[in-house]
Parts: structure tokens; C-alpha cells; sequence
């Protein structure tokens, strides 16, 4: 895998007029999973990246979100995994993605065709103490692809033993505040939300080279 040039991507995503969340949220805390090699890749796509972007309109509603948690839960936090990810990182998952192409569209958004991630208007974390920064459990790490990772299986799971009550609980704190401040989730990754649709998205912006 050719390396990164995390300079000049970083460059990329000032000059697409992206923001950087904790600018933003000094509070927010975060941890850019493909800066590392604990992604469901094992590889670390993103380099020295340590900080996290997005679009100044989605960060306005993580802040409106940020403030619904504090007022329900002070002593917790956001922990961000991911937010804006370039096409080109984009490319690179898919490429080293190691499944047929015919079914790598269930694992990784199609770069040709983009995903939400590529137009920075969406946003994969979950909760944490404000203190430690110790992240809640949710039943699965990030990036699990599995049945016990859906929101929409949660009864399911949770009747079967393999997720706990406090594990649902927790996940349910994060989507209520996500969806009071206009997010909606998806049915297979309990830490991924979207600010606007596809069609939306692709009307408002231009997706990150």
C-alpha cells in the first residue's frame, strides 16, 4: 500500500472548507481509528492524521448533539472514530479490502459512487467519560460486521445472550442525542450517522477529493 502523504491531506480537507471537529468541540474527543491498525483492515489508511474533519453545517449539529448529551449525561463526551474520508482513502480501502468485488459493497462504500464519509457528512463514534476517555461499551468494538453490531437487531441479540441490557442502554443514550440534533442512524453499525441523505448530500456538496 503506497503511503500517505497526511501533509497534503490534510491540505485537501482545509481547502474543501472542512473544519476540524474539536475546533469546534475542545471537549470532544478524538480518536481516528484509520490512523491506526484497529479497523477491520488491520492497516493503518490515514498516517499521522490525528485530527478529524467534516463539513461546518454537520459540526454545527454534533454541537447541538454534544449539548443534548451534557444536559442528560454530564459525565460523558463524544469519542469520534471517523468523519470525513477522502475518495481517495476511500479507493484504498477498496482496493485492499481483501473480497470479491461483488460483495465488497457490504463492508465498504464503492468509491466511484462515494459514501457519506466522502462528502463529510457523516460520522462514526460513540460515548465516553469526560474524565478518562474511557469509551462506554456497546457490545462490539467499531467496525464489527456482525449481527450484535445492528440497531435494528438489538432484540434479537439481546434476547440470545449475545448483547447486554446496559450495552442496548448505552447505545440508546447515543442515538437519542444524535437524532434530537437532526442525525439518523443506520441498521447495521450502532456507532455510524448521517446528517443528511445521498440525494441531499450530493445537491449541497462536493465530494473530497
Amino acid at each position: 500500500m503506497a503511503a500517505l502523504d497526511t501533509g497534503k491531506l490534510e491540505k485537501r480537507l482545509i481547502d474543501a472548507g472542512l473544519v476540524n471537529i474539536q475546533e469546534l468541540l475542545p471537549e470532544v474527543k478524538v480518536a481516528l481509528k484509520y490512523s491506526t491498525e484497529d479497523n477491520f483492515f488491520g492497516k493503518d489508511v490515514y498516517g499521522e492524521l490525528s485530527r478529524c474533519y467534516m463539513q461546518p453545517e454537520v459540526g454545527e449539529m454534533l454541537k447541538n448533539a454534544y449539548r443534548e448529551l451534557k444536559s442528560r449525561h454530564p459525565d460523558l463526551t463524544f469519542l469520534v472514530y471517523d468523519a470525513v474520508r477522502p475518495q481517495s482513502v476511500q479507493q484504498i480501502l477498496w482496493d485492499e479490502l481483501d473480497k470479491p468485488d461483488s460483495i465488497k459493497p457490504l463492508y465498504v462504500a464503492d468509491p466511484q459512487k462515494g459514501s457519506l464519509h466522502n462528502f463529510g457528512v457523516a460520522v462514526d463514534l460513540t460515548l465516553a467519560y469526560a474524565g478518562s476517555g474511557e469509551p462506554l461499551d456497546m457490545g462490539t468494538g467499531y467496525d464489527f460486521f456482525g449481527y450484535a453490531a445492528y440497531p435494528d437487531r438489538e432484540e434479537e441479540m439481546l434476547a440470545s445472550g449475545k448483547i447486554s441490557e446496559e450495552q442496548v442502554a448505552n447505545r440508546k443514550i447515543l442515538r437519542e442525542v444524535m437524532l434530537a440534533a437532526g442525525f439518523s442512524g443506520i441498521g447495521s453499525e450502532w456507532w455510524h450517522f448521517n446528517a443528511y441523505s445521498r440525494k441531499v448530500a450530493g445537491e449541497k456538496f462536493d465530494i473530497v477529493k
